[in-house]
């Protein structure tokens, strides 16, 4: 009986859902026409515009909360230590990722991965390194975070190769958190990271409709708020520290855009692009054993320092009682 009841309501909720969403479009299109044949104030126009974006995500949100409700791991008010570190190498089996003259982003980022899970293993004791991926297969975006929640990681970094067509000259790294793309540059990048779900069979329906070559699909990520944005954006800065003053490559800085395997983890998160691979000085170096090495090691720096920074604060906090 209890069963049902539950049932009904969601159904009951779901149907409310439905009807606000159809009631916005349905009024927006409305004042829509209605601003092209009035003199409305520009200002209470996108006023409302900004509103009914607003109630149509929520509710979209809440719609797909009540059709697939996720546990989600909240902040802990205790003592936080780093145990548990998932290391996730972008694209594999057949998503070779960008392409090179001769290299491939998904043996660049398997390799470095790698290399940073050994650095761990064998410099950082008591710390757990659990990989998405240690072999060329393909891995849904769904899946790598997914492997994160489930093991309860302390921290998620996603390794991956850059590219941009035409423009051979342009070359670095960048750290990418997850929010609201502030550049089309920044746009553009996570369109490519994000379009792996095209080779996924039914991706429309695990992704809830969305479009990752479809800029509207984007404005979803204008609600996100991580609980971990701040702690992602320090381990991305040190990232880009080592990056820029130990391994000697040009420092392109942090960045947010709305990366989907960033978006359903529930930890610390960051996705490093390491280099472009359409640049060819930069792709030899990050095909290279010492060049991966390099790269590997100065994340596993950041990560150890980051590490440090927070359990040092516990030590802090228990000498203060």
């Amino acid at each position: 009986m209890k069963n049902r009841k539950n049932k009904s309501l969601k159904a009951d909720i779901i149907g409310f859902l439905v009807k606000l969403v159809d009631w916005v479009f349905s009024f927006t299109e409305f004042f829509t026409k209605l601003r092209k044949v009035s003199l409305i104030n520009f200002n209470y126009y996108i006023l409302f515009q900004r509103f009914g974006t607003f109630v149509l995500l929520l509710a979209i949100t809440l719609l797909n909360f009540s059709a697939n409700p996720v546990k989600m791991t909240l902040p802990r008010s205790g003592p936080f230590n780093i145990k548990t570190i998932v290391i996730d190498a972008g694209h594999g089996g057949k998503d070779p990722g960008t392409m090179g003259a001769t290299a491939r982003e998904k043996d660049i980022a398997l390799n470095i991965a790698l290399k940073l899970g050994g650095y761990l293993e064998k410099h950082a004791p008591g710390t757990e390194v659990i990989y998405t991926r240690k072999s060329d297969t393909f891995i849904p975006l769904r899946g790598r975070s997914e492997i994160a929640n489930k093991n309860g990681a302390d921290l998620f970094v996603s390794v991956h190769v850059n590219a941009i067509g035409g423009k051979q000259s342009v070359y670095g790294t960048e750290t990418y958190v997850m929010g609201l793309h502030k550049t089309g540059d920044n746009l553009n990048v996570a369109m490519r990271e994000n379009a792996v779900i095209q080779k996924e069979e039914d991706y429309e329906t695990h992704y809830d409709g969305f479009d990752p070559n479809s800029d509207a699909s984007y404005i979803i990520f204008d609600l996100y708020q991580s609980a971990y944005l701040e702690s992602s954006l320090v381990l991305a800065e040190k990232i880009q520290s080592q990056f820029k003053n130990r391994v000697q490559r040009r420092d392109r800085g942090v960045k947010q855009a709305g990366f989907l395997v960033l978006w359903q983890t529930y930890m610390p998160s960051v996705l490093v692009e390491v280099g472009y691979i359409t640049n060819p000085d930069e792709e030899k170096y990050l095909a290279s054993d010492r060049g991966q090495s390099l790269i590997a090691s100065g994340i596993f720096r950041a990560i150890r320092d980051y590490k440090n920074e927070i359990e040092s604060i516990n030590l802090i906090n228990t000498d203060n009682r």
